[in-house]
């Protein structure tokens, strides 16, 4: 029996409803194979006045298979460019159908879905908050290659279809009317197939009815083609703005916007051919394997909650309170607060307080500038926020976090004070970045309920949180704070206790590598663009400049103290540089007036021109490739540590928090995913020639010996 339900009504209108094996509708083998059928038959069917593409599933149609697409090999990519060619066949057939064809989109649409959809005359979505629709196939390092690129592109022009193809934008059926992605919108799901069989009967006696756009006697491309001179001009900007932003190291974009312009200068039938060439090139890619498995298995998997404890009902926090109003505080009050909590933000004084919520109330306004809230709506979250100095305003919370300075004694102080007002059963979490969650859990009565929540700033921003368990914090603790993540609609990702925990420890060998650079006598300019060329969002010096030395400074004194310092390997050349840089000349960072840079007041910067006299020696020539492979491999390096040692519970939490915590290369798929495409063998290889050139920081871990010997003994 197909997985495609044919049924022709008295009208001569075929509703084809796709109701594949499995979850989900996918363009898979299966799906091939249902479609050939299908197609074959409307081209032979009698009396036939219109066509509905109609789905059963909660989703339209999910896209391609991404385990078939992960599979594919340098030796498959005849085959695969053969399945790609079959779908735009079949894709070709259904829109050259003498009669109209209408999708009746009930649920997201993505990549493959979405093409399925460009390939009917007319699309009608259900206006829910459910459905999405877009291509974002360059989110996985590919591009859109059942017919996306071309026909977006003759749909829009090259102009409006850009930044849909470039950046993989989803949108709401509303937002997609409104550029003309799709013609209609009916309010409730039922009404979807009545419709498009209305529009059918109304078009019946209109013959361009049932011929696309680009099909039509005379078409012209919205915008213009390649040859116009507002497109012409358009081209090269476009190319230079993505070779900026990418910074060449990523292969899908500029491919996408080669393909674009193509489809702007070709007929359908080769633009056609182009595109599935592209695609054909993409999906061998290491860029392509890492971001899949990253970016869709690795999410799909740590956000379906695979680090959260089985057998452990789901909770909601109904109130939360916030120790300490300062950046982070501020900031978990607002994220908690519009999530529909009740949130108690408290700090020293009632004045402090208030100055906390303020920021609230300024992101707020922002978006009922914007439109994207009402004034009613911006009233109840902000009503949502209690500042206050008073410890009793606590009483009752089932989550209290404290987001205070990095100190272990004030911590300590602040838990023996507040943890009593905690609701039975509530938990306590901790903001910190790198205090170990055992030795800070020693001032509570009930080291059980006591987590790591750890919140990277801007929170609003930030995407993850780090979920850190101390030796003694329970699993329904775990739950917990993983289910009150996720209701604040972030990623959890969930380690085991250690100084810096996964991303802290991991993103500090970062910048420990750039001010070790700077010592040698390279130029810090040089060393930030070569940190930014590996695909790192910011250079490590600027880096240290915008998290303060002067807290640094006062984080290795605590760890001194606390008898950890150096507990993951010599610091003493950082160490000796922040120090000299602090205590010396007075140089904090960006907030204390300036550190490695200087910083006018429009905002720009420039390096500070006295540590060129203390570290730059023009003389020194250290590599490009060996610099870049020292400030990407550190940060491998420790992510292997933290998986050996059981810090990391998880190859994807490692992957997922080095994604979104620490700013991975996007490429990279994450530090753990960069290896398995680099090649266990080469990796250790090239950290050994590191090692034996700069240290013995750069030696390769056991772990990657041992799969290093794995991967040769697969091979024989």
């Amino acid at each position: 029996m197909s997985v495609f339900h044919y049924d022709k009504d008295a009208d001569g209108i075929v509703t084809v409803t796709m109701d594949m094996t499995g979850p989900v509708n996918a363009m898979n083998d299966e799906y091939r194979e249902a479609m050939g059928e299908t197609v074959a038959r409307l081209e032979q069917e009698d009396g036939l006045t219109g066509v509905v593409i109609a789905s059963a599933k909660k989703v339209f149609f999910a896209g391609g298979d991404l385990h078939e697409l992960l599979a594919v090999t340098p030796a498959d990519v005849e085959r695969f460019k053969g399945g790609i060619d079959t779908v735009k066949d079949q894709l070709r057939r259904l829109e050259k159908l003498p009669v109209p064809v209408v999708a009746a989109i009930n649920g997201a649409a993505l990549g493959g879905g979405f093409e399925l959809c460009l390939a009917c005359n007319h699309r009608i979505a259900w206006d829910d908050k459910s459905v999405q629709l877009g291509l974002p196939e360059v989110t996985l390092g590919l591009l859109p290659g059942g017919g996306g690129v071309v026909r977006l592109t003759k749909l829009l022009g090259l102009e409006k279809a850009l930044p849909y193809l470039l950046e993989g934008k989803r949108i709401a059926p509303g937002k997609a009317l409104d550029e003309g992605m799709i013609h209609d919108v009916v309010r409730e799901k039922d009404e979807l197939v009545p419709a498009a069989k209305a529009w059918i009967l109304a078009h019946r006696d209109d013959p361009e009815a049932a011929v696309q756009p680009w099909d039509r006697k005379g078409f012209r491309i919205p915008g213009g083609d390649a040859n116009s001179p507002k497109i012409a001009q358009l081209i090269p900007a476009a190319t230079a703005m993505l070779r900026q932003k990418t910074r060449g190291l990523l292969p899908a974009p500029e491919k996408i916007l080669d393909v674009a312009v193509q489809a702007a200068r070709l007929d359908l039938e080769t633009a056609l051919v182009v595109e599935s060439r592209g695609l054909t090139h993409l999906v061998t890619t290491p860029q392509a394997k890492n971001m899949i498995s990253t970016f869709f298995f690795g999410l799909n998997k740590v956000n379906g909650g695979a680090s959260r404890p089985d057998g452990i009902p789901k909770t909601s926090t109904k109130k939360v309170g916030v120790l300490g109003a300062g950046m982070m505080g501020q900031g978990i009050a607002y994220v908690s607060a519009m999530a529909g909590i009740e949130v108690v933000l408290k700090d020293v004084s009632l004045e402090a307080a208030e100055k906390g919520k303020a920021y609230s109330e300024k992101l707020l306004d922002k978006r009922v500038e914007r439109g994207r809230m009402t004034p009613e709506k911006r009233g109840e979250v902000l009503a949502l926020i209690k500042p206050t100095a008073e410890d009793a305003d606590l009483a009752g919370c089932d989550l209290i976090i404290e987001a205070v300075f990095e100190n272990m004694a004030l911590k300590h102080e602040i838990t023996r004070n507040t943890e009593q007002y905690l609701a039975e059963g509530g938990v306590w979490g901790s903001n910190t970045s790198s205090l170990p969650i055992t030795q800070l859990a020693e001032a509570s009565e009930k080291p059980a309920n006591f987590i790591g929540i750890h919140f990277f700033s801007p929170v609003d921003k930030m995407p993850l949180v780090e979920i850190i368990m101390g030796e003694q914090t329970s699993d329904e603790a775990l739950a917990k704070a993983f289910d009150y993540t996720q209701q604040i609609r972030k990623t959890p990702i969930v380690v085991n206790d250690s100084l810096g925990f996964f991303t802290s420890r991991t993103f500090g060998t970062y910048l420990d590598e750039g001010v070790r650079l700077l010592a040698e006598g390279m130029h810090p300019v040089l060393i930030d663009n070569l940190g930014k060329a590996v695909g790192m969002p910011v250079g490590p010096l600027q880096v240290y400049d915008e998290v303060s030395l002067e807290l640094t400074r006062k984080a290795q004194q605590t760890w001194k103290e606390m008898g950890v310092l150096d507990k993951w390997g010599d610091g003493t050349v950082t160490r000796g540089v922040i120090n000299t840089l602090v205590e010396e000349y007075g140089r904090g960072g960006r907030h204390h007036g300036g550190g490695f840079y200087e910083y006018a007041e429009d905002g720009s910067r420039a390096i500070w021109p006295k540590l060129l006299e203390l570290y730059y020696n023009p003389e020194i020539c250290v590599p490009e490739q060996d610099v870049k492979d020292r400030l990407l491999f550190r940060q491998v390096i420790e992510s292997l540590k933290c998986l050996e040692s059981g810090v990391l519970r998880s190859e994807e939490d490692g992957n997922i928090g080095s994604i979104m915590g620490i700013g991975a290369p996007p490429w990279t798929g994450g530090f753990l995913q960069f290896v398995k495409t680099y090649g266990y063998g080469r990796f250790v290889a090239r950290c050994e020639e590191l090692a034996a050139a700069y240290g013995e920081r750069f030696e390769p871990p056991q772990i990657a010996r041992e799969r290093a010997a794995e991967e040769t003994q697969a091979a024989a």
